[in-house]
């Protein structure tokens, strides 16, 4: 797998014809297109007892598991050399948009100092771009279970967790490309509140959706009354006649919380900037369902 989510085959090549390396090699490729997401934290599980793949991913990449795995993938022959019949059949297929390519490597020795050379038949490059239009793998996307949300709610100037938590809601705004994701949260939809490079601190239920924030009220001694007039730690009001920015608030019965000091997080758990999308990350959930003892609540 390399640092984009695509698996990559590589076929070594000692005493096959022609045909047998090349056959083999893309016999190998039509098992590989099929593998989904699951498949492959499956595979990577069974290969790896105790292990989980996007923690193992984080630690070599130093990057996040993709959202969508095995959307395209690598074919390399890799020997000595090649007889002209496979160049031949590598090129052929490279030109009907296969990304098959072969890499040499060559031992050179100069007195004490030991040499290792490596050439690709085809340009890489030249290679992806005689398969950039090849359709890609659909089936790579992590399932969705149709009810989980992640947020990610930033903390500061313009929002606060602690009145988030105190008066049940999350919030995004200044600008339609931070609040108009949170259309996606209907009621009745789980969410995973996480605050950006801190950590997750809530799971809660989305009770109706997302309105401006001068239309939101919240209950305090027993009356209705507008957010904005209520004790909140930082002024919401900003922009607050501008349908582009000013701030959209969803309703939200919190199922658990946390202080943003104890905020949980893991090598390996989701995070992204949009303020709301589909969580589809299992590994996330699984550990947030222990982190929250969200079981007992069944």
């Amino acid at each position: 797998m390399n640092s984009e989510g695509n698996l990559v085959i590589i076929e070594l090549k000692r005493n096959k014809t022609p045909r047998e390396v090349v056959a083999q090699t893309l016999d190998y490729a039509s098992w590989v297109q099929q593998l989904n997401y699951t498949d492959i934290i499956e595979i990577y599980s069974e290969r790896n007892p105790g292990k989980q793949l996007e923690q193992d991913f984080v630690d070599y990449f130093q990057t996040d598991l993709p959202e969508t795995l095995n959307e395209l993938h690598q074919l390399i022959i890799v020997s000595a050399e090649l007889d002209p019949a496979t160049e031949r059949i590598i090129n052929y297929l490279t030109n009907f948009g296969v990304p098959i390519n072969a890499l040499f490597f060559h031992y050179f020795k100069d007195g004490d100092n030991e040499y290792l050379a490596r050439n690709w038949l085809i340009d890489p490059n030249k290679v992806e771009v005689k398969t950039s239009n090849v359709t890609t793998n659909k089936t790579g996307k992590a399932p969705w279970n149709g009810k989980d949300f992640y947020i990610s709610l930033g903390d500061g100037d313009y929002r606060n967790w602690e009145d988030c938590r105190r008066y049940g809601f999350i919030s995004a705004g200044q600008g339609k490309w931070y609040s108009r994701s949170l259309n996606l949260l209907k009621p009745g939809a789980r969410i995973f509140a996480c605050i950006p490079k801190v950590g997750y601190v809530g799971v809660g239920i989305v009770q109706e959706e997302v309105v401006p924030i001068k239309e939101f009220q919240v209950m305090v001694n027993g009356v209705n009354i507008p957010l904005l007039d209520a004790d909140i730690h930082v002024r919401m009001d900003t922009d607050v006649d501008d349908p582009d920015l000013c701030e959209y608030v969803v309703r939200v019965e919190w199922v658990k919380t946390v202080s943003k000091q104890e905020a949980i997080w893991e090598k390996g758990m989701f995070a992204n900037q949009n303020s709301a999308c589909k969580l589809r990350n299992q590994f996330t959930i699984e550990r947030l369902t222990e982190h929250f003892r969200l079981e007992e609540e069944n």
